[in-house]
């Protein structure tokens, strides 16, 4: 109950503890930034940890000099594109391995050639957008590998989101976090930052899962597994 209690003080006030971070440990805060992004977007156990957030707050205290923004920028982009890449790879290693049956009660080859052809057809958009939505980032590189998605596609999505995500979230914190509005709401300002994304997210799936009901699949349309 501990560990739990102090991973939502730290989500919830990981503005106070980078900046105390930072004043005992100095540089080791990039070691720590990378582990943080890294796990969150490599192991599909810890979809809690702060993404956003964290990305804002890193800009924020580059701003006022606390850390170097192109160094911060840097390791950030290569844990968010090693982590992808590691979640991607166990999907594809794992997913084969998990439902080897033809049709089972694990297993529904259809659903799967459909998930499949879904990321072969739209795979990309969804890896990108999904930076932008916490618990979902985590997941859809996961759900890629199982799906057999290729993988230099996977690639330069992947490295295309991260660009985005890092880059936008970090100059936005860069240039607005220290603003006198945005320090004195800021505890708020990451509570949207959390939840808003993921209500986005919930109203697109439960529109999509309406939508897929609603509408058969004619035979022979899915494509096969290369």
């Amino acid at each position: 109950m501990e560990i739990i209690a102090f991973l939502v003080d730290f989500i919830l006030h990981v503005d106070k503890h980078l900046e105390a971070f930072v004043a005992a440990y100095g540089t080791w805060v990039y070691v720590l930034l990378f582990v943080i992004v890294f796990v969150e977007t490599g192991l599909v156990v810890m979809p809690f940890l702060p993404g956003d957030s964290l990305l804002f707050i890193v800009g924020a205290l580059c701003g006022v000099g606390m850390m170097n923004f192109p160094l911060a920028c840097g390791i950030l982009l290569a844990a968010a594109i090693l982590g992808d890449q590691t979640n991607f790879a166990i999907g594809r290693y794992f997913g084969p391995k998990v439902f080897q049956w033809e049709n089972s009660r694990f297993f529904n080859k259809r659903a799967f050639n459909q998930a499949h052809e879904f990321y072969e057809r739209y795979g990309g958009i969804t890896i990108i957008l999904a930076r932008f939505m916490p618990f979902i980032r985590t997941f859809a590189p996961f759900v890629a590998g199982v799906a057999s998605m290729s993988r230099p596609k996977f690639t330069a999505y992947n490295v295309t989101g991260a660009l985005l995500w890092v880059l936008g979230i970090a100059t936005a914190g860069y240039f607005f976090g220290n603003l006198p509005f945005v320090r004195q709401h800021l505890d708020k300002i990451i509570w949207a930052l959390i939840l808003v994304p993921g209500l986005i997210a919930i109203y697109g799936a439960w529109r999509a899962g309406r939508k897929s009901s609603r509408a058969p699949v004619p035979d022979g349309s899915l494509n096969k597994l290369q």
